[in-house]
């Protein structure tokens, strides 16, 4: 099993203890994500130090009020680096607002610029911003992936241009009845599974700390919702994830 999006240095323990207890767990890939330059290093740092961890680099449209241009090229440059698979996360957050909105589009087409250059997919952060975000989005032609999928309504046009839709621990809490039943629409070529560890633990260890070896408790629930064998499942998301990032077979 793999969790496509975590983020190993927002953790309070040892890296290498929660990628030992992942890999316990039938985890054996865990894309880290890094949200700022210095996150991205780390990313890097971390995915060097463990054979089956690979980043994801990208500034968070939180940090857009304070990103710069140079910040963008140094993502871009260390985008060069053989275990870095996407960009991102990047994308469009109305629902927080932490950043001013023309900041934070500047930094999604600059970013977008970044993945279409390198030619690696874009991991997209969306909330509350559904038609800008499509809007943003609707010339890029590369592989682009939907992360802690929460918005029902952005599902049709996604599986319309070919993105892949990626679940997150929310998908198995008892009133996300809207998440599950996307779950249940979404063809297997083009389902992920995630913790975005630190955050969101899936239903049965909710109050904890999330971790990559949670990531099993998301994919029963997936399974059980589509009426799934979860080891086909596992093999479904294990495929796609290896087509959508180029992870090494």
């Amino acid at each position: 099993m793999i969790d496509t999006h975590t983020h190993l240095d927002a953790l309070d323990d040892d890296p290498a203890a929660v990628v030992a207890r992942a890999a316990e767990a039938g985890v054996t890939r865990i894309l880290t994500v890094g949200t700022t330059p210095a996150g991205c290093r780390r990313a890097l740092e971390l995915a060097d130090a463990h054979d089956g961890v690979f980043a994801i680099l990208g500034i968070h449209p939180h940090e857009a009020a304070t990103a710069t241009d140079a910040d963008v090229a140094e993502v871009r440059a260390l985008l060069d680096h053989p275990k870095a698979v996407a960009v991102g996360e990047t994308g469009l957050d109305w629902f927080r607002d932490y950043a001013p909105r023309d900041a934070q589009l500047h930094l999604f087409a600059s970013l977008l610029a970044v993945a279409t250059e390198t030619g690696k997919p874009v991991v997209i952060h969306t909330r509350a911003a559904d038609a800008d975000t499509l809007a943003a989005l609707a010339s890029h032609e590369g592989r682009v992936v939907l992360h802690c999928f929460s918005s029902p309504a952005l599902l049709e046009p996604a599986l319309a241009r070919g993105w892949y839709v990626s679940f997150a621990g929310n998908a198995t809490f008892p009133k996300a009845v809207d998440l599950r039943l996307a779950a249940t629409e979404t063809p297997a070529d083009r389902i992920l599974a995630e913790t975005d560890a630190p955050y969101l633990a899936p239903q049965p260890v909710r109050g904890k700390r999330n971790e990559p070896a949670f990531v099993m408790q998301t994919l029963a629930a997936l399974a059980a919702a589509r009426r799934d064998d979860p080891h086909e499942l596992e093999r479904a998301i294990d495929r796609n994830a290896t087509e959508c990032f180029g992870l090494p077979g």
